[in-house]
C-alpha cells in the first residue's frame, strides 16, 4: 500500500472532522482522480508513490491553468478558489526546483547527450535525459521551454 495514499486519506478524514472544506475537497478531489488513475486500463491496479506524484503533478498542473483562465475571463474569486486548491496539492508533492536548478540540470543533460551544436533536432534527446530528473519536481512546459533557449 504506497503510504503517500494512506497519508491523503488520513488528511482528508482530519479535514472533514476538521471542517476544513477546501482541503476536504480538493482531497477528495485527488484521491477520485488517483482511483481512476489506477482502474485505467485493461485492469486495475495499485499506484505507486512515483504515480501518485504524477497524479498529484497533474491535478495541481490542472488548477494553474484553470486559475489563470479564470484570472483573464475577470472571475478572480474562481481564479483564487483554483490557487488555494494548487496550495493544498503542493504541499503533497516534493519540494519543486528552482529556476537555477533547472538551467543547471538542463546544461548538464545537453553536456551528457553532446547535443551543444545540434540545435532543435536534439529537444527529444535532451528532454529524455531531463525529464526523469524533474519528474514531480517542475512544470514540463517551464523545463522544455529551457530547453528550447539553450538549444536555440
Amino acid at each position: 500500500m504506497p503510504q503517500l495514499k494512506d497519508r491523503l486519506r488520513t488528511d482528508l478524514t482530519a479535514a472533514i472532522k476538521g471542517r476544513d472544506e477546501l482541503r476536504s475537497s480538493t482531497l477528495r478531489m485527488v484521491l477520485t482522480a488517483i482511483t481512476n488513475a489506477e482502474v485505467a486500463g485493461k485492469e486495475a491496479r495499485e499506484l505507486s508513490d512515483d504515480e501518485v506524484i504524477g497524479v498529484l503533478s497533474s491535478e495541481a498542473k490542472k488548477r494553474r491553468e484553470a486559475a489563470t483562465a479564470f484570472d483573464e475571463g475577470g472571475r478572480a474569486e474562481m481564479a483564487d478558489k483554483e490557487r488555494a486548491e494548487a496550495a493544498v496539492l503542493a504541499d503533497y508533492l516534493p519540494e519543486q526546483l528552482s529556476e537555477e536548478e533547472i538551467v543547471a540540470l538542463v546544461t548538464a543533460a545537453i553536456e551528457q547527450t553532446g547535443a551543444a551544436g545540434e540545435g532543435m533536432k536534439a529537444m527529444g534527446k535532451v528532454m529524455g535525459v531531463v525529464q526523469p530528473q524533474v519528474k514531480g519536481r517542475a512544470d514540463g512546459g517551464v523545463v522544455a521551454a529551457e530547453v528550447r533557449r539553450q538549444l536555440g
